[in-house]
């Protein structure tokens, strides 16, 4: 019987992020036309099948677009995506959504999410932090196609509203808390 010790256990953090890291996102190595090309379908995408969330975007400071996180473990597991800050609907950074976790977990998922900054305050600290982390001041939408994003959330007085949407895949235990994002030069 194989004894969990720390060499074992950051060899197994390892390949799982190894492993994330190998699956294809579609974003491709990180080129800014690339992201930027994947953020304009992405929100014309999420414009066309959720129009409420127009208004989370007039509403908002900046938005931070994810076109597309790769999500994936078994019993270990993690992330990654590429994408970008708009504010007053142009680029300013690019960031990278990366999270680790180990936990009651098995298979893979794709999907987008957008957060919509509704204050300047939580715009500003995101842009200040070198590695800011979605956690409990984030409410999370999750609308299904054809439906509307409640109307709770957009009229939310929360900080930070995230948008999860365009999943494929099938994955327990999913969620975006935990997830830190980073500013990248692409």
């Amino acid at each position: 019987m194989t004894q969990i010790n720390r060499r074992n256990f950051n060899f197994s953090i390892l390949s799982a992020a190894t492993l994330v890291a190998g699956c294809g996102n579609g974003i491709g190595s990180g080129n800014p036309e690339v992201i930027d090309g994947q953020v304009q379908a992405t929100l014309e995408d999420m414009f066309q099948n959720y129009p409420d969330t127009q208004d989370l975007a007039a509403k908002s400071n900046g938005m931070l677009v994810m076109p597309l996180v790769t999500k994936g473990g078994f019993l270990l597991g993690g992330s990654f995506g590429r994408g970008a800050l708009l504010i007053n609907n142009t680029v300013v950074d690019y960031y990278s959504a990366t999270s680790g976790n180990v936990g009651l977990q098995i298979g893979g998922q794709q999907f987008a999410h957008v957060l919509f900054f509704m204050t300047e305050d939580a715009l500003a600290g995101f842009r200040r932090s070198p590695g800011w982390v979605g956690g409990a001041d984030v409410e999370y939408a999750t609308p299904e196609r054809g439906k509307s994003v409640r109307a709770q959330t957009l009229t939310s007085l929360a900080p930070v509203i995230g948008v999860v949407f365009a999943q494929s895949g099938l994955r327990l235990g999913a969620t975006l808390e935990g997830t830190k994002y980073s500013r990248i030069i692409p």
